[in-house]
């Protein structure tokens, strides 16, 4: 078993077999079957679940490090990898807890890989009553790492239910049709495509009955998502940007005949300063998000809507900025590369395309709207 003590060192191994195939599966699309085996056989995936489980027994910090060191050569996986522990936590958030040992107990003991069809605003699935538990019927989209996955955590809607039913129920299920067909921009390897339901059966005990309202610490789950897309975008960034200094040191060329690198080159300086400059401080307001979860977390009874409030103003801040930051260097780091950087064989535009791809999910114009109405009325 991977101790927690060298899961940076499991992960940077990891990471670093992902980088040699990274341009070509993003070319080729589809499900990374054999890199997220390699996920499955480093024990990485129990790493949050406690070790009276048996499991790692580390926290979303070390979660997010993973997805991190991930996104900056593999954004697809790293999407998976965090959502996989996002949706492993919803038992824990939201479920009883017979339920939450179990799922726990179950994942580490077999290290199951889990998936989603949660999309909570997509109402194309129906869950019906019956004497043994419900039904389900109908569609649900944008199931990221679905294909390949052991578990599927799903939101479905029941008629008299104002909140979504949660239920989790093993990935090949009777009735349960994954169509393989997410074939976007960016993002090109996280599965996220289309699950057809047909007469798909759920026991009582699959049931998450407690949902997201029981208490102020099941509320959470209506944030953690947002947690991992936050170190997405900044992993995102991070590798965009180390790609660019690799390649601007060993091929850009010198704008000016006195220069004898482009190191050298006033304007590539600034731009780089910027760069940096921009990392540091989305660091700065990711770490201060990443700290209130956390304490909260580790004392789920004495959360108040009031420290939900602050956790959720350090979130949205940090989402706002890392997308502007990922946006932004993802797209100028061409401009301290040159056009040579532009061919195809190095793939560099990938990373612009998979953040562009995962930032219009939660528009961040609401998320800023959001903001700044809670500064004016309780600022």
């Amino acid at each position: 078993m991977t101790a927690v003590a060298n899961i940076q060192e499991v992960a940077y191994e990891l990471a670093a077999q992902f980088e040699q195939t990274a341009v070509q599966r993003d070319k080729t699309g589809g499900n990374a079957k054999y890199e997220r085996d390699l996920i499955r056989e480093s024990g990485l995936l129990k790493l949050l679940i406690p070790s009276e489980y048996g499991g790692l027994g580390g926290n979303w910090r070390d979660v997010f490090e993973v997805v991190r060191i991930f996104a900056r050569v593999d954004s697809s996986l790293a999407h998976v990898f965090g959502y996989h522990f996002v949706n492993l936590a919803t038992p824990h958030l939201c479920g009883s807890e017979s339920q939450k040992e179990y799922f726990y107990r179950e994942t580490a003991a077999h290290n199951l890989f889990w998936g989603n069809a949660f999309n909570p605003v997509d109402i194309k699935l129906v869950a019906t009553k019956t004497a043994k538990g419900y039904v389900l019927n109908g569609v649900k989209t944008f199931c990221s790492g679905s294909v390949d996955s052991d578990v599927l955590l799903v939101s479905a809607q029941e008629e008299g239910r104002e909140e979504p039913l949660l239920v989790v129920i093993p990935s090949n299920r009777i009735g349960i049709d994954m169509k393989g067909d997410w074939d976007n921009m960016g993002q090109r390897q996280t599965d996220s495509g289309t699950i057809i339901f047909n007469q798909v059966e759920v026991s009582a005990d699959e049931v998450l009955e407690r949902g997201f309202n029981a208490s102020e610490f099941s509320k959470l789950r209506l944030n953690i998502a947002t947690f991992t897309l936050n170190h997405l975008y900044l992993g995102i960034a991070e590798g965009a940007l180390q790609s660019a200094l690799s390649y601007t040191k060993q091929h850009t060329r010198p704008r000016s005949i006195a220069q004898t690198s482009a190191i050298e080159d006033p304007i590539i300086q600034h731009h780089y300063g910027q760069f940096y400059v921009q990392i540091e401080a989305a660091n700065l307001v990711v770490h201060k998000a990443d700290t209130l979860l956390q304490k909260l977390w580790d004392n789920p009874n004495n959360i108040t809507p009031e420290k939900r409030f602050v956790l959720e103003m350090a979130l949205q801040t940090a989402k706002v900025f890392t997308t502007t930051v990922g946006l932004d260097i993802t797209s100028r780091i061409f401009e301290v590369m040159g056009s040579r950087s532009t061919s195809n064989q190095f793939g560099f535009d990938r990373f612009w395309r998979n953040i562009r791809t995962m930032t219009l999910h939660v528009p961040v114009d609401t998320t800023i709207q959001n903001l700044g109405y809670q500064f004016l009325t309780k600022g």
